[in-house]
């Protein structure tokens, strides 16, 4: 949705045009302060175009985006018009410093394995050489030395397992098969896009958010989960591997319900 349509001086202010966005999205304030996290008084500020409670522009910039794209707007215009009302955008700090830091800064000395390697090597036949030219040395010479020796064969035990096959990763047409002892909701944007939520049986929230066009979202809970959709005719919707095609209309905000006994009649 843009807002530029229009002459300049006709188009609606910032925060004028977020308000009307979220009216016609059918959202109320408390759902976008729960979308964006954008404290209601904010939210209420914003719409009114006072940015003195954002704390700072680079603040005001993030609410705006964050409240454009919850109800639908190009966030990028919006913010275009801040900065030219607002003295645009601070010049970026040089990044030349940091860079001449890390040139200047030592390499770190690597040990020198090549010097330890034949270091070890002459102590061993140091070693080898004293054993052999002292008594043990001798006494050691004497004795036989076993031959033909017999290979030893590896134990059942110590046999090589055969490895475990895979185990196959689930897929989305498992929602087909949703268990009888649940109640399974999938959510499909196919139309465009639309804000949407999910609470299981005890109210607790499972999902809230923009649910983009060709994404989807699987919910799935022992007793009930209840749904809002924003824009009811842009969502595709299966309720345990069976479609519901009394939805809603494109635009229209629905609050649904649903049990593991639903639907009645797919």
């Amino acid at each position: 949705m843009s807002i530029g349509n229009s002459p300049a001086d006709d188009r609606p202010t910032i925060g004028r045009a977020l308000q009307q966005a979220r009216i016609d999205a059918g959202l109320t304030v408390d759902e976008v302060s729960t979308t964006t996290r954008v404290r209601i008084p904010i939210v209420h500020a914003i719409e009114q175009d006072d940015f003195t409670r954002c704390g700072g522009d680079v603040y005001a910039r993030g609410h705006i985006r964050a409240l454009a794209r919850a109800v639908g707007l190009d966030p990028a215009e919006l913010v275009e018009r801040y900065d030219a009302e607002h003295g645009g955008r601070p010049e970026p700090t040089s990044a030349a410093p940091l860079f001449e830091a890390e040139r200047i800064r030592p390499e770190p000395r690597r040990p020198n394995w090549t010097a330890a390697m034949v270091a070890a090597i002459v102590a061993v036949v140091g070693f080898v050489g004293f054993t052999l030219f002292s008594g043990d040395g001798k006494e050691a010479a004497k004795q036989p030395v076993a031959r033909d020796t017999a290979p030893v064969k590896p134990s059942p035990s110590t046999a090589p397992s055969k490895p475990a096959d895979p185990k196959p990763e689930p897929s989305d047409s498992a929602i087909a098969a949703a268990p009888a002892d649940k109640v399974t909701v999938k959510m499909t944007a196919e139309n465009g896009s639309s804000w949407i939520s999910a609470k299981d049986h005890n109210g607790q929230l499972l999902h809230e958010g923009v649910l983009k066009e060709g994404d989807s979202k699987t919910f799935t809970d022992k007793q009930r989960i209840d749904v809002v959709l924003g824009n009811a005719g842009a969502v595709k919707l299966f309720v345990n591997g069976k479609e519901i095609n009394d939805r809603g209309e494109v635009g229209q905000v629905q609050r649904l319900s649903y049990t593991k006994g639903d639907p009645q009649a797919g």
